[in-house]
Formats: C-alpha cells, structure tokens, sequence
C-alpha cells in the first residue's frame, strides 16, 4: 500500500496513575490492611504543629512529676547508668547524657537537612528573598544576648549568655496553626525562615562557646570521616548502612574531641546530597523500559524478573534525593520521639516560690519576652529602611511585633544550652526562666496576632513562576 498505515497502538493494561489531594495513587496495586490504618496518622505527623502538642504534654508531665511526691524517683530515672562496652573501651553514662549528647545528635542532624533545605530550595536560596530572615534572627540573637549580659555581667549566671538566642520551631508553628487561616502565609515563611537561621546562630554558639578543649587526633579521625563520606556520595555508594557506620564513628569522635557531639549531627545533614541520583527524565526512560521488559515477562527467567523487580525498585529509590528521603523518614521520628524525650528529661524542674524572680529567671525571661521582639523588628526596620528587603505580603508591622514576641518561644534550643551552660540551682533558674519567658512570649504573640490580623482568612500566597 501506498499510504502508510499507522502502527496500532497497545490499550493501557491499567488505567493511568491519579493524584489525590494529598498523593499519588496507582490503581490496581493492592493497599495493605496497615497503610489504610495508618492514613489519619500519616495525615497527622503532616501538621507539623502537632509535635508542639507532644512537647507540651511531656513538659506538663515532667513538671508535674517533679513537684510531685514521685521527684526524686523521677530525678533517679534519667539518672540511671547506662553503659556502651566494646572491649577496654566504654561510654559509661547516665540515660540523661545519652538523650542530651546522642538522641540530640539525630534531631541536630534533621536541622542540618532542613538548613541545607532552605538554602538549596527554600527561603534563604535567593539573597534578596534570604536579607529580612537573616536580619530579622541576627537582630533577635544579639538583643536577647545582650539583655541578659547586661543583667548578669561579672555574676554567677554570666555564662548563660546564649540560652535565650533560639527560637523552637514546634511550639511557634503550633501558635500559629491556633489561629488558623488567618495567619499570612509570608508570616509563617518569614517566622520559619529566621528559626533556621536561629538554629545556624545557637550551633555556632554551642560550637564555640561551650565545647570543652579540643583534641587534634579525634579531630583529624572526624576530618577523615567525612572525607570519606563525601568521596562515597562522589562515586555513587548508596547503601544507608555505610553512612549510618560512619556518622557513627564520627560522632564518637566528636565525643572524644571536645567539640560537643551535636554538632557533628549538623554537618553530617549539610553533607547530605540535596540532588536526586536519578533525574525525572531518566526516572521516565527507565520506567518505561522496565514496563516494556514485564510485558515480555513471561519470556524471562526467574532470576532475571528477580533482578528486574531490584532495579526498579533502586531506581524509584534514587529518584527522591538523599537529603528529603532522610528528611521524611527521620523528621516524624524526631518531632514525636526525641524532642519529647528530650522535653521529659529536661523540663522537670522543682518550682520553688521562694526562689522566684532568681536574676537567672528574670535575665533568661527578659531576653526572650523583650530582646527578641526588639532585636527582630529592629533589625527589620533597618533592613527595610535601607532598601535591602520588604514585608511580606499581608504582614504589617505590628503584626510583625506579634511574630517576633512568638520568636521568643525557647523551649527546646534554650533548655539544651542551659544544660551545657549552667549546672546546680543556676540551671534549674534558667529553665524556668525558659518555661515563664517562653509562656509569656506565646501569650504576647497570639494576643497580638489576634488583635492586628484581618478577621477573614488571610490571601492565598501568589503562585510561583
């Protein structure tokens, strides 16, 4: 024939994958009994402000338990040795230096990812988007800081400096999510923005300001670490056991170093490869190959729809990037596991009324109460004033004021510097120091917002692009 006859085309074995509200789906595959149980659970760890609720419900119970007749049971219970023995050598500590020193390594390296995050895709990734969150948390550091030296300058609690710097992005999300859609999306950007510069500013702070002295030899064997790590991701070594041996190994040597442990967790997350080893176009090409060769299953051995199925499945794997698999996985843990934990063994702090009003308490409150909102809305007015930014859109600037008392929320970042800050009856002032500024803080904001915000939902952020 002359005409050229089109080829026929195949009819889709099954109908083409579809996309709820929340995820895709591919009909046809078979949903397991545990997958449909753990949907509303999987939509709960979504809301990020739910960890807020977690953290305050371990708070409340770790102050209730002790000023209870139960304290000194509870004192004992995060006092308890617990030993690592490998041959001759042993970390011989109690179950509260294991959660504050090794727990914290894995939520310090979750804020490594979101760090990394913010500054590959997010917020901070363009300097003129970056300059009001930048300021804005420089501002809320220095105030804070200052406040509470011009308080404690030459006394006891002196070295309690960096305690009220941080801001607890839980508990601030949590505040925010109570008001529901009338909070301007630019708000929570701007708000979430400068919490993860606080974190850069509270890591830095914990690197150097209290770390003890340092050791060269556990240094280098870190340094070598993540050399290693680095030339794994180079030349294409995926398995997650080898990085988990490593950051291992590097931790311990941190703990031996004098650099506080922690810190190790922050730059094994900036570590993490934020790129994807398999491309969308390549993803595609291979997933249609592999959807070619399964027609033809039937022509193939065994092992070799054995190895089919493993390649599929490596492919899908290294379609999402290291640094936002690691992130979904280990966030939920982190938010509902380790910060509680964290919050249990910390929080729990014997209120005495005669010692209210400690000029720790009172040093501690007033930098979070009055230096953050007043370090952040300077720092803001100067750097608007100067052309280099602007407010977002629908935040004015008491409403401004409002997000800023919020930023004065401490909690989590406050109570592990103190630990490493104070000891004896100074610690327990400064925790509650935290737990009344950080109050008060939250009160001010929500009271504020209220106030200042529109009385409707707020306007949908403008599309992207």
């Amino acid at each position: 024939m002359a005409d050229e006859v089109p080829e026929p085309q195949a009819p889709p074995r099954h109908a083409p994958a579809t996309r709820t509200t929340a995820r895709w789906s591919v009909p046809g595959l078979p949903e397991t009994p545990v997958k449909r149980w753990a949907r509303p659970l999987a939509r709960f760890l979504r809301v990020e402000a739910a960890s807020g609720i977690a953290l305050l419900a371990c708070t409340a119970l770790a102050l209730a338990a002790a000023n209870s007749r139960f304290a000194d049971a509870w004192h004992a219970l995060f006092h308890l040795p617990v030993a690592l023995r490998v041959g001759g050598f042993a970390l011989d500590w109690t179950l509260h230096h294991w959660v504050n020193d090794a727990l914290m390594a894995v939520f310090f390296f979750v804020v490594g990812l979101e760090i990394k995050r913010e500054f590959v895709a997010g917020e901070l990734s363009e300097p003129k988007k970056a300059a009001l969150p930048i300021f804005a948390a420089l501002g809320g550091m220095v105030v804070p800081a200052a406040i509470y030296l011009s308080l404690q300058m030459g006394q006891p609690g002196e070295r309690g400096w960096g305690i009220p710097m941080a801001t607890d992005i839980a508990f601030v999300v949590g505040c925010m999510a109570l008001l529901g859609p009338r909070v301007p999306h630019g708000l929570k950007i701007l708000i979430l923005a400068l919490a993860i510069v606080d974190d850069i500013g509270a890591i830095l702070v914990i690197a150097v300001g209290y770390s003890a002295a340092i050791e060269p030899g556990p240094i280098a064997a870190a340094a070598v670490g993540f050399g290693l790590c680095a030339l794994f991701n180079r030349i294409g070594v995926r398995p997650v056991g080898v990085y988990v041996g490593l950051g291992a190994g590097i931790w311990l040597a941190f703990v031996l170093s004098g650099l506080h442990p922690t810190v190790a967790g922050v730059l094994l997350g900036l570590l993490t490869p934020a790129n994807a080893f398999v491309s969308p176009d390549r993803f595609g090409d291979s997933l249609t190959r592999a959807a070619e060769e399964l027609r033809a299953a039937q022509s193939l051995s065994e092992e070799e729809r054995h190895d089919l199925a493993r390649a599929l499945e490596s492919t899908v794997r290294e379609s999402v990037s290291p640094l936002e698999r690691l992130e979904l996985l280990l966030h939920p843990w982190v938010a509902f596991g380790i910060m509680p934990l964290f919050a249990l063994a910390n929080a729990g702090v014997r209120i005495d009324t005669s010692e209210l009003l400690h000029p720790v308490e009172v040093a501690v409150a007033a930098g979070l109460v009055l230096g953050k909102p007043i370090g952040v809305l300077l720092a803001s007015a100067v750097t608007v004033k100067l052309g280099l930014a602007r407010l977002p859109a629908g935040v004015s600037w008491p409403v401004l004021a409002g997000g800023g008392c919020l930023a004065g929320i401490g909690f989590t970042m406050a109570l592990f510097i103190a630990g490493l800050a104070l000891e004896g009856g100074l610690l327990e002032a400064a925790k509650i120091g935290i737990l009344a500024g950080s109050t008060i803080s939250a009160l001010l904001g929500a009271l504020l917002l209220v106030l200042f915000l529109p009385r409707g939902p707020a306007p949908a952020p403008p599309a992207e692009g």
